[in-house]
């Protein structure tokens, strides 16, 4: 069947009045608010206009044209005129009807319509009599009538519905609704005293806010409050993209929002489903001028994620057209985080694999006039506001000839470039495609001095590669209608864009820019500086990959961009790593303990210690030495008793040490010339022969110095590239304390062997991984994250 576009697209032109709103059912105010929507006022107006001439519209007919107006996707638009037929000679009369009337026309606007089958998927003809849904309802109503009665009017009625639908999917809703509230008034009686009570709501438990002032207690609290956060997400990202992805199937792109079709459309997919093989097809486009930081783990894991979701596969693509700031080594570091993320491409490809052919297609579209070489410079093209070229009328051969003189290098750089006759939705005029470079590229040296923009290097590297679903962040919006303008100007398979939320993190900042700024000013050492959120550095401060990727899968899959506190990534770390980095025992800032009757104790000379205490079914354990000389914690111990709130050791307090059952008693102090106290004298006693003590600490016995390195946040700000905040800039926002150097921490034996990346649960301290910068002779540990409760400095 063809129907006449051109006519549909004339009404459209034409506003619909505030008469004709009331003549479809509207209210006074409902048909005020629509007229202010012109792009839905015009469609109304085109609809009436093909309603009117085929009779009467009563209420019920109304309420359906208004309801097609609202819903008419742009794929549906040329078959509205056979919808509003069906309205109007009452094959349609319910909204159930309409609905898959237009998800009909959806799925075959480019498979072509079939009026048959219209009419058999909508329910065209089929009469759902009264009989048929008071028999309907029964069936219903039997099979639940224990839980109903048991639960009288607090029974969820949409279940009933839900399964009332599915038996009776042309039945009118609201009279399916009335035999239900029938139905339920003749088995439970008129509603009592204690149907009509309104039902308790159980109480959240509240969750104290701490004083703004209070940076620590602040800290603690938003880790409390992640899984509020959460709520939006799942456990892993297979879950996430199973569940909450609602992405078009392969081969179906014309069914999504905005996708423009052609005549060659149906050609076009049917040879991009056989070249993928029905199979999802994705892919990660970074460019190779920095390395990747936190945000981009959310899109490594979309699209990867997403791929193997579906039983597909996901490119890696590098977006290699600006050679200036492209550097092997960020190749190299892109490939290797994707792989430390748990990512294997199905194929690692490069824009520039392409240039030959994104040159052919740029002469097409200069030959089909839709492209055009100009002498603007970048100022004069830059804002909204701009002035068409003056060089946008140019004829088809002159074009041709300076593109070609471009690519010959007979331009200066930035004398010309060529641009598409094209505006953006953002209003953006005639985005440049081509632009000059004299700088050699990484792979394809000095053949070329042209080199293609990302607007029109990205889909159509997209389409060469048969990508299925193109999934990028939601700034891309703006670009979608360029992405298909450009795929069907060119006659060539159009995936389809898919845009999902930013994710950003406070305390710090990303672009890579600004990391540069850092790294020459020193404030930084390097792009794996762990101070930062580049993933090279968060793998470098022993984040694990598992946790970075739960923690994305907990995020959830929205549009909205989102800025997550760092506490939150935090969580998911400690969660991870609580059942995976085995404990053991370091002492940051030693104080020396000698047990003065220790040979009377008959210890051994080592104890085994668990690596996982809090799972009793885990039998790995290691072995710490046990001596007269031991080491602990500075803040372990005080030298009077008037902080009545201290728990460990002071001339009157006893304190356990952990794993051994020794309870310590102070016998004197040893101080040096300058009064400080360097050695605690104790006598010792087995737990079974004495009172329990308060509390337990953490102890080392010959131990192995190594150095450990605190990180804090580096910015002190939650947003340091506010400019009203900072006027100063970023720079001026550094937090001083971001990086404490203990140089002289003390490990157990049993670690000092341990490799780069080796991570561990320093007790009661906190989560710690073995640093690059670690030699044979001494260990060097970052920081990763504190204990939940601040560690044994936050404790009594």
């Amino acid at each position: 069947m063809i129907l006449d576009v051109r006519k549909w697209e004339i009404y459209r032109v034409e506003m619909t009045t505030k008469e004709d709103l009331l003549q479809l059912g509207l209210s006074e105010s409902k048909a005020a608010e629509t007229l202010k929507n012109a792009k839905l006022s015009a469609t109304i107006s085109g609809i009436l206009k093909e309603a009117k001439p085929l009779g009467q519209i009563s209420k019920q007919k109304g309420i359906l044209l208004y309801q097609l107006s609202t819903k008419l996707k742009p794929q549906v638009a040329p078959n509205a005129p056979l919808v509003v037929k069906y309205i109007m000679n009452d094959g349609i009369k319910t909204e159930p009807q309409l609905s898959a009337a237009i998800e009909y026309l959806l799925s075959h606007s480019v498979k072509g319509i079939e009026i048959p089958a219209f009419e058999s998927s909508c329910g065209v003809g089929v009469v759902v009599t009264i009989d048929y849904i008071e028999n309907a309802v029964s069936n219903v109503i039997a099979t639940h009538k224990e839980k109903i009665l048991a639960e009288r009017y607090g029974f969820a009625v949409g279940k009933l519905l839900g399964e009332l639908r599915s038996s009776l999917p042309w039945a009118d809703g609201a009279i399916v609704k009335k035999e239900v509230d029938l139905r339920f008034l003749e088995l439970l009686g008129p509603k009592t005293a204690e149907d009509l009570a309104p039902k308790k709501k159980e109480k959240k438990p509240e969750v104290v806010k701490a004083p703004k002032d209070a940076a620590k207690k602040t800290e603690k609290n938003e880790a409390t409050t992640a899984q509020d956060d959460f709520s939006e997400g799942a456990e892993t990202m297979d879950e996430l993209l199973r569940t909450r992805a609602h992405f078009h199937a392969v081969g179906e792109n014309y069914k999504t929002d905005g996708y423009v079709t052609t005549p060659k459309t149906a050609e076009l997919l049917k040879s991009h489903v056989a070249a993928v093989g029905g199979k999802v097809v994705t892919r990660f486009p970074p460019e190779p001028n920095g390395v990747l930081h936190i945000g981009h783990a959310k899109a490594i894991n979309i699209n990867f994620g997403y791929a193997k979701a579906m039983g597909g596969v996901c490119n890696l693509r590098f977006d290699d057209t600006n050679p200036e700031k492209e550097e092997e080594k960020f190749f190299t570091a892109i490939e290797d985080i994707v792989n430390w993320l748990g990512y294997n491409p199905a194929r690692v490809t490069h824009s520039s694999d392409n240039f030959q052919q994104l040159y052919l297609w740029a002469v097409k579209l200069i030959q089909k006039n839709l492209a055009y070489v100009c002498h603007q410079r970048v100022e004069e093209m830059r804002g909204f506001e701009v002035q068409m070229s003056p060089w946008r009328d140019r004829s088809v051969e002159d074009n041709l000839q300076l593109f070609e003189d471009m690519k010959n290098g007979k331009f200066d750089e930035g004398e010309a470039t060529l641009r598409l006759k094209l505006t953006l939705e953002e209003g953006k005029v005639d985005p440049v495609a081509y632009r000059i470079k004299y700088v050699p590229h990484h792979r394809t040296g000095d053949k070329w001095c042209i080199y293609p923009t990302y607007d029109y290097t990205h889909c159509l590297c997209d389409s060469i590669e048969n990508i299925t679903h193109s999934l990028c962040t939601k700034e891309f919006q703006s670009r979608r209608s360029s992405y298909y303008w450009l795929c069907n100007a060119l006659d060539i398979y159009c995936p389809v864009q898919w845009e999902y939320g930013r994710l950003n993190v406070n305390y710090t900042v990303v672009s890579k820019r600004k990391i540069l700024k850092l790294i020459t000013t020193k404030t930084v050492n390097d792009w794996d500086d762990p101070r930062l959120f580049t993933l090279t550095a968060l793998r470098r401060r022993g984040i694990p990959s598992e946790a970075i990727n739960q923690f994305v899968a907990k995020l959830g899959l929205t549009m909205s961009q989102m800025v997550i506190d760092p506490q939150l990534l935090d969580a998911c770390v400690r969660d991870y790593l609580n059942i995976h980095a085995p404990r053991t025992m370091a002492v940051l800032d030693g104080l020396k303990l000698t047990i003065e009757n220790f040979a009377d104790l008959n210890l051994p000379s080592t104890a085994d210690v668990p690596d996982f205490p809090s799972d009793p079914s885990d039998p790995r354990k290691h072995s710490v030495a046990v001596d007269q000389e031991i080491y602990i914690e500075k803040t372990d111990y005080k030298p009077d008793d008037t902080d009545k709130s201290f728990r460990r050791l002071t001339p009157k307090q006893t304190v356990g040490l952990k794993h051994i059952g020794l309870v310590l008693q102070f016998v004197r102090e040893v101080k040096d010339s300058k009064g400080h106290v360097t050695e605690v004298i104790v006598k010792a006693e087995t737990l079974a022969d004495g009172e329990k003590p308060k509390a337990f600490i953490h102890w080392v016995a010959k131990p192995v110095s190594a150095e450990v390195r605190l990180y804090e946040r580096l910015f002190k700000s939650k947003n340091p590239e506010d400019a009203q905040a900072l006027p100063g800039g970023f720079l001026t926002d550094i937090n001083p304390d971001s990086l404490t150097v203990l140089y002289n921490a003390l490990i157990d034996q049993s670690v000092a062997k341990s490799k780069v990346y080796d991570r561990f649960q320093f007790e009661r301290i906190g989560f710690f991984c073995v640093d690059k910068d670690s030699t044979s002779s001494k260990l060097v540990f970052n920081r990763t994250v504190m204990l939940k409760d601040g560690g044994a400095s936050g404790k009594n």
